[in-house]
């Protein structure tokens, strides 16, 4: 059995010399190919659940994560900038396995990372993380019933190492860490301050006694605007259109007190399932009462802001509350800086930029030293894996996604999106578990593939029913959803605990074992024991 640990200090320190082989097409050098029972794609939230699960069932199983990254964390290691903070509470957002012991709920990007670091560490999946290996092609054989990887080394440039692995399991998120989304903005070249985009935040910014205008109306706008209004001159948020945010308490006293009357894990269960019926109450409300919940958030913003404040204009969408996500701020801060002068809201559309801000349509013109480009992110589904079975590509928008988490004829491939109106590891957990429960049926009925098969009488549905910009520019290049059960995705926790802790692992999917002959090597054989 090969020890993966052992593997990972190997795989660090192997370097590509001149008689490494060289891909023909590419021209790049191949380092010889490595065999782990389940790959996992990523470093983050996610992939730290899924690692987490597996050992937990199978501890004799190896198993690698592959990072692009140089270190873990994913998007609370990408994103630096001021005020960074968790959009979902931190009872859920953390992992069951590990509650969250912090004194707030609603975590600073720092602590969150450091809060994945420390679970990493004390679990030993830092051990099997491979830093700076892109995923760029996995091919399935059904003759060997296996995966082969090809992984871009970042640390070695031109230098591709390839992996087999049983199954293929992608926690990379959704959206494109090299870049963000920013839209075409006239005369963008000729403005004389300084545009930076969230994602890619410079550490010496330096934005003390200047003007800033942040671009967006998402949770990063209004993240950064009370932030920034620290020490900036003045900022203001410069928004096409209005969301619908509301004031949190920063601490949540009720989960900790039940933490801390019972510390025996009962009361982190409790805290949990507090937060995940609070969350799923106002949403289901916002769902079945939309003018009774725009009323009343209405009625509460009209106590956080100066009396006589445009909210009509500045803080009412022109949708239901939750048609897209709802921001929230912690203590109204956000609300507090606008009282206090620090931050103004402007609805408005840009006409172009100037070389001291920017013109609107309307005819106002925002003096600028500092523009953020807080205008979301490029969508990309599996971190850009090309997927090909059996000589055959797959193209995503031809599959259907099995229950949130597998794709329609695509063997031994899992993968995680979490909710749009819950936190992501409620999601990402119960898919985990999904994935080792379909692993043990496997080794129970010496299985060696299982494939999701799509009934052609289901209906076609676009992937994220969600009508946020970032998804409808990119929803087509994903996998499809059905318009029923198995093939439906569903964004709701209490009806995925029956789907995927308790549903079966056998409906609407094939199994089958190796063929005849096929070269499994020992790592295989457990699969079939």
């Amino acid at each position: 059995m090969t020890n993966t640990s052992e593997a990972a200090k190997s795989q660090a320190t192997a370097t590509a010399t001149d008689s490494s082989p060289v891909d023909a097409g590419s021209g790049k050098k191949r380092l010889p190919p490595e065999h782990v029972d389940v790959l996992i794609v990523g470093a983050g939230l996610s992939a730290i659940d899924a690692a987490y699960h597996l050992q937990k069932e199978f501890p004799e199983r190896t198993y690698a994560l592959l990072e692009a990254r140089e270190s873990l964390g994913g998007t609370w290691d990408l994103f630096r900038y001021p005020g960074i903070r968790s959009d979902s509470d931190m009872y859920t957002l953390g992992f069951p396995f590990r509650p969250w012991k912090g004194d707030k709920a609603i975590a600073d990007g720092h602590t969150i990372l450091e809060y994945l670091r420390d679970t990493a560490a004390e679990f030993g999946i830092d051990e099997h993380i491979r830093y700076q290996h892109r995923v760029v092609r996995a091919e399935w054989s059904t003759a060997t019933s296996q995966w082969t990887v090809d992984v871009e080394r970042t640390d070695l440039p031109g230098t591709i190492v390839q992996f087999t692995t049983n199954f293929l399991f992608c926690c990379s998120g959704y959206y494109r860490y090299d870049e963000g989304y920013t839209p075409e903005f006239a005369d963008i070249d000729t403005f004389g301050g300084t545009v930076v985009h969230p994602q890619h935040w410079p550490e010496d910014l330096d934005y003390a006694d200047k003007k800033v205008v942040i671009i967006g109306s998402g949770a990063t706008a209004v993240t950064l605007a009370p932030s920034m209004a620290d020490s900036a001159a003045h900022v203001s948020i410069l928004q096409r259109s209005p969301t619908y945010i509301l004031s949190v308490p920063a601490r949540d006293k009720f989960s900790r007190n039940m933490q801390q009357r019972f510390p025996g894990g009962f009361g982190d269960s409790v805290a949990r399932l507090k937060n995940v019926l609070l969350a799923t109450g106002v949403y289901q409300a916002c769902q079945r009462f939309p003018t009774f919940m725009k009323g009343r958030i209405r009625s509460l913003q009209t106590r956080w802001l100066p009396e006589g404040y445009d909210i009509d204009k500045h803080f009412t969408p022109r949708y239901n509350p939750w048609d897209q996500r709802m921001c929230l701020v912690p203590n109204g801060d956000l609300f507090r800086s606008i009282r206090h002068g620090k931050v103004d809201m402007v609805t408005d559309h840009i006409k172009s930029f100037t070389t001291t801000g920017i013109a609107l349509e309307s005819g106002e013109h925002l003096d600028a030293d500092v523009v953020v480009t807080a205008t979301g992110l490029n969508l990309l589904a599996f971190g850009g894996i090309k997927l090909v079975v059996d000589e055959q590509p797959v193209a995503l928008s031809d599959t259907m996604a099995y229950k949130g988490m597998m794709l329609s004829d695509v063997p031994n491939f899992a993968f995680i999106v979490g909710y749009t109106n819950a936190s992501w590891t409620l999601k990402a957990d119960l898919v985990s578990e999904y994935v080792a429960r379909l692993l043990r049926y496997m080794d129970d009925k010496g299985f060696a593939r299982a494939v999701p098969r799509r009934d052609p009488s289901v209906v076609e549905e676009p992937f994220l029913d969600f009508a946020a910009g970032y998804v409808l520019r990119s929803v087509e290049a994903f996998p499809r959803q059905g318009s029923v059960a198995p093939w439906r995705l569903r964004m709701n926790w209490f009806r995925d605990i029956l789907a995927l802790r308790r549903g079966s692992v056998v409906e609407s999917m094939s199994f089958d074992v190796a063929p005849a002959g096929a070269s499994r090597g020992d790592n295989l054989a457990r699969f079939t024991e």
